[in-house]
């Protein structure tokens, strides 16, 4: 089984409003550092992306990938690598809790396999570079008025 890095966030919002600012992939360059663009290229029967392409900007890597996403209902949605230029896999995921009073507990789960040689312990590093910058971006958005 492979590693994988894990964080969670409370964010002071009910989970539906979070998934939304999630779901919404053509808002990502608003709020994401990393996603220059995103594209959805397929949708299932209810409206929600199954693949997206995002051309990525993180510094010393640069992408333009593919992705395809399962939704869990409401409260979680993963993803996983279709193509990339810069990456071998890439599977995720953000899983949503009810908690207290109108708040959401985010975990994002993510691995990460790069097709240039990389130490374990460097890769891991990176995930949770990350994992913190997405969970800090999405807490913002949602939360600003």
């Amino acid at each position: 089984m492979a590693e994988y890095t894990s964080s969670s966030i409370r964010i002071e919002a009910d989970p539906a409003d979070v998934m939304a600012v999630i779901a919404d992939f053509a808002r990502y360059p608003d709020w994401t550092g990393e996603v220059k663009e995103a594209e959805i290229l397929a949708t299932d029967a209810a409206g929600r992306a199954e693949q997206v392409r995002l051309v990525m900007d993180a510094g010393a890597i640069k992408d333009d990938q593919t992705l395809a996403y399962t939704w869990g209902g409401g409260h979680e949605v993963s993803w996983t690598l279709v193509k990339s230029q810069m990456l071998r896999s890439l599977d995720g995921s953000y899983v949503l809790k009810s908690v207290g009073d109108a708040a959401t507990e985010v975990t994002y789960q993510l691995t990460v396999d790069v097709k240039i040689p990389m130490l374990g312990m460097i890769k891991r590093k990176a995930e949770k570079v990350i994992i913190d910058r997405a969970l800090a971006g999405l807490k913002k958005r949602v939360e600003s008025p």
